[in-house]
């Protein structure tokens, strides 16, 4: 079907949410600071303490949300449906048991259904913020969810 996907576009100045469980903060703000000079070139959100302590640590000016227990999580998965974030950056602590880990589930989940860029470590985090596509345009398909919902009503 033709207008099965549409084309979105990740624009020249990304908008990228930073988030980290508590034990990976410190690997984060050392990670925005090392790439300082790139961050400031985009619109930067995050989910509560990480937004205030890598704004405190760092200079970067980082939007809040809620932090990750308290609904942060689905915040930033709320954003990415209306098209604001494209992009994000999530030191995830996989040793350690996360009483908000659906939503962490739900985040990821909608970050891979509109086909978004996620960094959950460092290794990950620094191929992407040194990509070529930091410093352009990025076209990427993502499923035409209106089309979808035009034909599920028909066949329900």
């Amino acid at each position: 079907m033709i207008d099965e996907y549409v084309t979105l576009t990740i624009k020249k100045q990304k908008n990228i949410a930073l988030i980290a469980h508590d034990n990976k903060k410190r690997e984060l703000i050392d990670w925005c600071k090392k790439y300082k000079d790139i961050l400031q070139n985009h619109k930067l959100y995050g989910t509560g303490t990480t937004s205030r302590i890598i704004t405190d640590n760092t200079g970067l000016k980082v939007k809040g949300f809620n932090s990750g227990p308290l609904g942060g999580d689905q915040q930033i998965g709320a954003k990415i449906v209306e098209g604001v974030i494209d992009f994000i950056v999530f030191f995830s602590d996989p040793l350690t048991a996360q009483p908000h880990d659906p939503d962490v589930k739900a985040l990821l989940r909608i970050a891979q259904v509109y086909d978004i860029p996620i960094a959950n470590n460092k290794s990950s985090a620094d191929f992407m913020i040194t990509s070529k596509f930091m410093n352009e345009d990025y076209d990427h398909k993502v499923l035409n969810f209106n089309k979808n919902i035009e034909n599920r009503a028909k066949t329900l």
